[in-house]
C-alpha cells in the first residue's frame, strides 16, 4: 500500500490514500487580486477530482470560492467550524454547486472513504481579511488511511504541535509565502525544518512557496520567491536528517510507501 502526493502549487495538493482522494486548499487561478501565478500551469481538471476538500482557513488564497465552484457536484467540503456563518459566499457556493459541508473544530474527526480526517490547531489568523472581524480558528488536518499524512495549512511553530499532530508518516509543510515578507503565523524554511524535526515524519513535502507573487514586485527580495524549497531541503538536512524531503515541481507527484 502507498500514499500519493501531488502538489499543484501554493497550498493545493492531492493526497490519495486507500482509494480516497483528498484535496487541500484549492486555488485554480492565474491571478488572485494583486497576486499573479509565476510558476506552474493553472491546475487542470485532474486537480478538481476529489472525494473531499480540506479547507484550512478563510484567507482568500486558501478558501477561494471560484475554485470551489469547479468541483464536481457532491464533493464534500471540510471546513473550520463557523466558516459558513462567517462567509455567506461559502454557503451560497456550496448550495449552488451541491457541495455538502462538514464543519470541524480542532480535535474533531470525520470519515472520508477509508480515511479518517482529524482537525488540529494551527497558529494562524483565521479571519477573512480584509472584510470583517469574524474570527474562525485556522486548522491543519491529519489524514489517517494506510499512511498518516499531516497537512499544516498555514501555521507558525507552537509548543504543542508535535503532541497535537501525533505520529505521522508524511508532513506537507508550508515553507514560504506569496510576498517578500512573511508575517506572524507562518513558517519559513528554517522554522519548517524545525517543525519537521519536532514531528519526525518519515517524509516531508514543502508547499506554499514559489507559485504566486505580487504584481510589480519582481525585484523585491526575489529570493523569497525562488529559494524556500531548496532552503528547506538544506535546513532539514541539518536539523532533521532522518526526514526524507521531496521537493516537487508544480503538478508533480510522489508515491510513498505507507506505514512506518
Amino acid at each position: 500500500m502507498s500514499v500519493e502526493i501531488t502538489w499543484w502549487g501554493h497550498a493545493t495538493a492531492t493526497v490519495e490514500d486507500s482509494g480516497t482522494r483528498l484535496l487541500t486548499d484549492p486555488l485554480f487561478v492565474r491571478r488572485l487580486a494583486h497576486l499573479r501565478r509565476r510558476r506552474g500551469a493553472v491546475p487542470d481538471g485532474r486537480a478538481t477530482v476529489a472525494d473531499a476538500v480540506l479547507i484550512s482557513h478563510l484567507h482568500a488564497d486558501h478558501l477561494h470560492l471560484p475554485s470551489l465552484a469547479r468541483l464536481a457536484p457532491g464533493t464534500r467540503l471540510i471546513v473550520p467550524r463557523g466558516a459558513p456563518a462567517a462567509l455567506p459566499g461559502l454557503r451560497r457556493t456550496a448550495a449552488a454547486h451541491d457541495l455538502p459541508v462538514t464543519e470541524l473544530s480542532a480535535g474533531d474527526k470525520t470519515e472520508v472513504g477509508a480515511v479518517t480526517v482529524r482537525a488540529v490547531r494551527a497558529a494562524h489568523d483565521g479571519r477573512r481579511l480584509p472584510y470583517g472581524p469574524h474570527r474562525v480558528p485556522a486548522l491543519g488536518y491529519v489524514m489517517r488511511g494506510a499512511a498518516t499524512t499531516y497537512f499544516a495549512g498555514d501555521t507558525g511553530l507552537f509548543d504543542e504541535m508535535a503532541d497535537e499532530v501525533g505520529a505521522c508518516d508524511v508532513a506537507l509543510l508550508p515553507v514560504g509565502g506569496w510576498g517578500p515578507f512573511l508575517g506572524h503565523g507562518h513558517l519559513d524554511a528554517r522554522r519548517a525544518a524545525e517543525a519537521a524535526a519536532r514531528l519526525a515524519p518519515r517524509d516531508a513535502v514543502p508547499v506554499h512557496y514559489g507559485t504566486y507573487w505580487p504584481i510589480g514586485m519582481d525585484a523585491v527580495r526575489p529570493h523569497e520567491f525562488h529559494a524556500p524549497g531548496q532552503e528547506f531541503v538544506r535546513q532539514s538536512a541539518l536539523v532533521a536528517p532522518e526526514v526524507t524531503v521531496h521537493r516537487l515541481e508544480h503538478g508533480a507527484s510522489v508515491r510513498l510507501a505507507a506505514g512506518r
